[in-house]
């Protein structure tokens, strides 16, 4: 039987940063336009939060049954281990995926945008299908892609929108940003998983790539957010402050752009994460004091 830790392992709570962020930054549009709502902020970020645990979980089942974690570089999965029966996983993800539909619903009896409703169901079914069914996406290369528009605009012009009733500039910059930094994340968990992806025949973006270009695009995406930074800071001078996270990600970079490899990549996933937080933080508070 599994303990409780191995069961927080599996959530895989290092990348929570990754449904906070989002949240964060598009509350703080909200608020630049005098908008800012507790209850649905809450929700918001509760639906996150579910939502990237229950895609963890379905990961974690998923990658499991098909042998994908038999030989795993980075930390062990709760399948692929041998440490909690596949069944039991898969419940923990449906479970997730249920708790987020009924806080998603909260968020639409409050906002009273019922056409969000088709919105969290794509949701949850881009979690799923990530690496569940017959066919996932995240073995075709598009699991980036996917990334990017979940935590990127949903997430953030969700947040915003359901508490503005409007989409902002800022807030389209922001959530590029956010989309950027998250799909940087899977990049270099993709990056450090290549020899093991292709041995089991899953077709990541990296793999499709090749190592060399694969940290290109790492290094690229992490660069946009402060690119949107500085041209936000030309007509907006406190949205420099976006540039405090920019020393979190040296040591990443570094270790991209030298060719590190293996377990030496682990600390780019959790460093580009916290980067991210960080850039949210200091650019909500931007937004949200105008």
């Amino acid at each position: 039987m599994a303990t409780v830790a191995e069961w927080i392992e599996g959530a895989r709570v290092r990348t929570w940063p990754n449904a906070i962020a989002p949240v964060l930054a598009g509350t703080g549009a909200a608020a630049g336009t005098d908008a800012f709502d507790l209850p649905l902020a809450a929700l918001s970020l509760a639906v996150a939060l579910l939502l990237i645990t229950g895609v963890n979980f379905a990961n974690d089942y998923s990658d499991g049954i098909r042998g994908t974690d038999d030989d795993r570089t980075g930390p062990q999965r709760l399948v692929g281990s041998g440490t909690v029966a596949a069944r039991s996983v898969r419940a923990a993800a449906f479970t997730c995926f249920g708790l987020a539909a009924v806080a998603g619903i909260g968020v639409v009896l409050l906002s009273e945008h019922w056409w969000l409703l088709a919105v969290g169901a794509a949701c949850i079914a881009g979690a799923w299908f990530y690496t569940g069914g017959r066919h996932p996406y995240g073995y075709a290369g598009l699991g980036e892609l996917a990334v990017f528009v979940f935590f990127g605009p949903v997430a953030v012009l969700g947040t915003l929108y359901v508490q503005a009733d409007t989409v902002t500039g800022s807030g389209i910059g922001a959530a590029v940003a956010i989309g950027s930094f998250s799909s940087a994340v899977l990049v270099a968990n993709n990056l450090r998983d290549i020899p093991n992806d292709t041995v089991s025949g899953k077709r990541t973006l990296a793999v499709m790539l090749g190592d060399r270009d694969t940290r290109t695009l790492y290094i690229t995406l992490v660069l946009v957010p402060f690119l949107i930074t500085t041209v936000t800071g030309l007509s907006n001078t406190p949205a420099l402050l976006g540039f405090l996270a920019l020393p979190l990600l040296i040591p990443s970079i570094r270790a991209v752009a030298r060719g590190s490899t293996g377990l030496k990549l682990l600390p780019a996933l959790r460093d580009t994460g916290l980067a991210m937080l960080g850039w949210a933080v200091a650019s909500g508070i931007t937004l949200a004091l105008g």
